[in-house]
């Protein structure tokens, strides 16, 4: 049996979590134009240079090149890092 105060709570409840959902939404969203801006591809060589702490300025370009050159390990080739020890069976 529902008592009419806690139909109420609930209602409004729910109301006022979906008018801060959409709220947030509408603040966090991308505007159209920067989301229309990223579908579009854009030759590596216009990229703009960028500052990798220790290196300097590098260009887009060398590192792509680079990335290429030297792809990363797989995991489990013994070249990279060793797993993690798992604690409490988690992740």
């Amino acid at each position: 049996m529902l008592n009419r105060t806690g139909v109420i709570f609930c209602s409004v409840s729910l109301v006022t979590a979906a008018v801060v959902c959409i709220g947030g939404f509408r603040l966090a969203a991308l505007p159209k134009a920067t989301i229309e801006a990223a579908q579009v591809p854009v030759p590596p060589e216009s990229l703009p240079e960028l500052d990798l702490p220790g290196f300097g300025k590098v260009s887009a370009l060398d590192l792509i090149g680079y990335y290429i050159d030297n792809p990363p390990a797989p995991v489990n080739a013994g070249g990279g890092a060793a797993a993690a020890p798992k604690r409490f069976g988690g992740c």
